[in-house]
């Protein structure tokens, strides 16, 4: 069986952050958005990966290739065309089963079940709004039509970004058509689209409910995934992380390596990359980068990047790579 991971957004919610960063490496609860993904793919027993990578693609590229031994392949998508396209890009004819995970959200699921599946199926979580998703209508359990974001959704299951065909060369065929004919909704190629021609012609898809379906697309977003995995998944303390006088750390926290922390109160919820440093400060429900220095500061529900420097902020910030803010 082949995972493919489509990562090519520009992440244009979370600049500017992205501006510099793909948005499937920013960390939340102590590793990039794209490593809790992959553990879930290595954890379902598959090998062979494609991810279809686009804005700063060699970023990512790096980052995998240097944490997992897996049968890696990656294909560019040059244009933003569209899931469909970019899902197209990594599909065969030749294709057998295909897992599809999304690159910008982390799910909670049964992955043995939903890969054991008699039939194809997607993943589905009921929302409140579903207008800004696509959306399934289904009957006893099977999809009998799909809608990209409708102004009136046939019902509240929407569709939350993981889906498992059993002929991913079916697919492939239905991609090409969509393509061939100029079939777009909302001026791209949609997945969505390409999927109904499949129910249409007979495929059987089933509905798969989700367990959790945590978004990563926007800093408020991310700060309440990170607040959710922390809580499930419990502290982590990496190598050689120094606590210095009048330090105290409130559970749940990521503490990576070489993190210096002194006379300063971090957590609960936060999150602190490899190498950063915390001083005489506040943080709390928060992201901090790697190589990130706080100081003199009380922060809540920020996120800093890598190699940032804060000082002297009693602020909500949002602060970009290789960045300066000094309050003084």
């Amino acid at each position: 069986m082949k995972a493919i991971i489509p990562v090519a957004g520009m992440g244009t919610r979370l600049r500017p952050h992205t501006h510099t960063l793909p948005k499937v490496l920013l960390n939340v609860a102590g590793k990039p958005i794209l490593g809790h993904i992959l553990d879930t793919v290595v954890d379902a027993g598959i090998s062979q990966v494609l991810l279809v990578v686009g804005h700063l693609g060699d970023m990512i590229q790096d980052w995998v290739r240097s944490h997992y031994d897996l049968d890696l392949k990656f294909v560019e998508q040059k244009e933003p065309l569209g899931l469909g396209h970019a899902v197209g890009l990594g599909l065969d004819r030749e294709d057998n089963g295909v897992l599809i995970i999304l690159g910008d959200t982390i799910l909670e699921l049964d992955m043995v079940d939903f890969l054991g599946s008699s039939c194809s199926c997607l993943g589905v979580k009921a929302v409140k709004n579903p207008r800004r998703f696509g959306v399934v209508e289904e009957e006893k359990g099977l999809v009998v039509r799909l809608v990209e974001k409708p102004e009136h959704p046939p019902s509240n299951l929407a569709i939350a970004g993981i889906y498992y065909l059993k002929s991913g060369g079916d697919l492939w065929k239905c991609v090409q058509e969509m393509m061939a004919e100029g079939r777009k909704t909302g001026g791209e190629y949609q997945l969505t689209d390409a999927l109904q021609l499949m129910v249409d012609r007979g495929e059987k898809l089933k509905a798969y409910p989700i367990d959790g379906w945590y978004d990563c697309g926007k800093p408020e977003t991310l700060l309440a995934t990170n607040r959710h995995l922390l809580d499930k998944r419990g502290n982590r303390r990496g190598k050689a992380h120094s606590y210095g006088k009048n330090a105290l750390v409130i559970p749940p926290v990521s503490i990576g390596d070489g993190v210096k922390i002194e006379h300063s109160l971090v957590g609960p919820y936060v999150t602190l990359a490899d190498g950063a440093s915390v001083g005489n400060s506040i943080v709390t429900n928060s992201i901090i980068g790697e190589k990130a220095v706080v100081e003199r500061s009380l922060l809540a529900g920020s996120l800093i990047a890598d190699n940032a420097l804060v000082r002297g902020a009693f602020r909500k910030l949002n602060v970009g790579d290789s960045s300066a803010v000094d309050f003084e």
